[in-house]
């Protein structure tokens, strides 16, 4: 299994004091000026993420092309033979 699938499950059974000393263990592992850093760069991948998911969003619900509504035009022209 790989850390990716445990991690939820990890973070998922913490209480509070076991949070209290993982938070302990980041302070001392990192130091107390690096986290802003870090929490910043967290931040800016986040943002990030979210306007690439708006630019995909934006690109599925954009209309056809107007070549192909141009075609939809001539085809709703032409007479029927009825």
């Amino acid at each position: 299994m790989s850390i990716i699938t445990l991690l939820p499950a990890f973070l998922g059974n913490l209480r509070g004091a076991q949070l209290i000393i993982l938070i302990i263990v980041v302070l001392l592992l990192f130091g107390g000026k690096r986290i802003p850093g870090l929490m910043r760069n967290i931040g800016k991948g986040i943002n990030s993420f979210k306007q690439g998911l708006n630019d995909a969003r934006e690109e599925i619900n954009k209309p056809i092309k107007k070549s192909d509504e141009s075609a939809d035009d001539e085809s709703k022209t032409e007479p029927s033979d009825k």
